[in-house]
């Protein structure tokens, strides 16, 4: 294919691939913010000084990890109907995505909790804090700090793995793409365009958490 017959598709298609673009980075930005808010908790379960509630949340992780993402967004829009939950597709795609980075993202939480030095937590309880406070004030974000790197990764991860959802119709960028190639049949440039794309999303996001880590001395223990 010529360069002007490129440019000439490539100006045809990149509306409707941009519009994808937007769905992608909603999806990806939402079920960033739900896998945090899941792994931490899971995270704190794991933690937990009662075995039982520890246990329950290392069954849980583990259950989440040995699913495969395609299989969690399957049976969130296709079988919860069955149960009598209605979701839409983005709702599904933001739930599932949610769901499956929550086990990663325990597991970044819990490593950095881990990290920060048990010192810190005594003397916080010998100042007379409470457990609660010194988890929020103390230690998370101290674990922030080190688990920034792999917590950033995930994010990137995330953006890519973003595409699963197209799988159950979101109108997401890779779906776009697959719409105007079924019609088009133009399939080169088409996923050509849909991988600049991507890329021009995820360089500079990738850019922006290493100036991110190299600002707050990420991943280093204080």
């Amino acid at each position: 294919m010529s360069a002007p017959t490129f440019l000439q598709h490539a100006r045809d298609f990149l509306p409707i691939l941009l519009q994808g673009a937007v769905v992608t980075v909603q999806v990806t930005v939402l079920a960033f913010v739900l896998s945090s808010v899941l792994g931490l908790a899971l995270a704190l379960l794991k933690l937990s000084p009662l075995r039982p509630v520890a246990w329950f949340g290392a069954t849980v992780v583990n259950l989440i990890r040995g699913l495969p993402i395609i299989v969690q967004l399957f049976y969130i829009y296709f079988v919860l109907p069955d149960l009598g939950i209605q979701l839409t597709a983005f709702q599904a795609g933001v739930i599932g995505l949610g769901i499956a980075y929550s086990a990663y993202q325990a597991e970044n939480f819990r490593a950095g909790i881990e990290a920060v030095d048990p010192g810190q937590r005594e003397a916080a309880q010998a100042m007379g804090m409470r457990s609660a406070m010194v988890m929020r004030r103390v230690i998370l974000p101290q674990a922030f700090r080190i688990a920034l790197p792999p917590y950033g990764n995930t994010l990137v991860m995330m953006l890519k793995d973003s595409s699963l959802v197209s799988t159950i119709t979101v109108a997401e960028m890779t779906r776009a793409g697959q719409l105007i190639a079924a019609s088009t049949f133009q399939n080169m440039t088409v996923y050509t365009l849909v991988a600049l794309l991507y890329l021009l999303m995820s360089l500079p996001l990738v850019w922006s958490l290493r100036r991110l880590e190299a600002r707050l001395g990420a991943g280093r223990k204080r």
